[in-house]
């Protein structure tokens, strides 16, 4: 089986890659523990100065892998909290990396996708990229710091319309927004943000580590967001609604929602 979690080094920068192309490099929880563990990883190592993270083949991450999730465990849906927090875990060590983080978004950042976007420092993307929050088309919220990082990237109006649209928002329009710094041809993302990578390899480390801490704090209590939309999310992940989303959208139709 060909590892799920890619760790490349490249001079005083590690790439994380999550390796499943198949499936759009969807999330399941062996996807979790090794993502975590190479971003804990990079974050300890005094020899690494960046950390890159994106996906293979052409997709950044399509949020959770709800086929196979359920395949592994047919009983998933009696613990959800234990998969709440091993995805929580997964964006609280890219919140809490000392090293700056660059998401290198090739095609689809897609539900905890794109939220696993949000949380890094900076963003690159390629101008085949978008990000989509798509929780409520299954009936859901964002449940990886959307409800988070949203309004603070790019406003309330505009977060409340990209999550209770489901909007899909192409990389032009995240540039022009500012959630990305850069918008290139996919054949030179890597390069590009590579180049980025090597600029922040020769800043202060130990500087970059305390602008990070108190940047974020300036925004008050990350955890906070996370626990308010894992005891949401939770509710709703146990709603008639939430059963028909995911209904629809395995059958590929419209979902007909109750409010129940």
């Amino acid at each position: 089986m060909a590892d799920v979690v890619l760790v490349e080094a490249v001079e005083r920068t590690r790439i994380v890659t999550i390796n499943r192309p198949q499936a759009r490099n969807a999330l399941t929880r062996a996807v979790l523990a090794e993502a975590r563990r190479a971003l804990d990883g990079a974050s300890s190592d005094p020899a690494v100065r960046c950390v890159v993270l994106c996906g293979a083949d052409g997709h950044f991450c399509s949020g959770a892998d709800l086929r196979q999730n359920i395949a592994d465990d047919p009983e998933m849906m009696d613990h959800l909290d234990v998969y709440m927090d091993d995805f929580h875990g997964l964006v609280k060590s890219v919140v809490r990396c000392d090293k700056p983080t660059i998401a290198m978004m090739d095609g689809g950042a897609v539900g905890f996708g794109a939220d696993l976007a949000f949380a890094c420092d900076l963003r690159i993307a390629s101008t085949r990229a978008y990000a989509q929050e798509k929780f409520v088309k299954i009936g859901l919220m964002p449940d990886g710091g959307g409800t988070f990082w949203l309004p603070r990237l790019v406003g309330t109006a505009r977060a409340m319309q990209m999550i209770l649209l489901g909007e899909k928002v192409e990389a032009p329009e995240l540039h022009r927004l500012g959630v990305v710094a850069k918008v290139v041809e996919a054949a030179s993302l890597r390069e590009t943000t590579l180049a980025m990578a090597r600029q922040l390899e020769a800043g202060p480390p130990l500087a970059f580590a305390a602008i990070k801490r108190s940047l974020y704090a300036s925004w008050g209590a990350f955890e906070d967001a996370l626990h308010r939309e894992r005891a949401e999310q939770l509710k709703l992940l146990r709603s008639a609604d939430s059963f028909e989303g995911v209904a629809a959208w395995m059958q590929k139709r419209e979902p007909d929602f109750k409010g129940q």
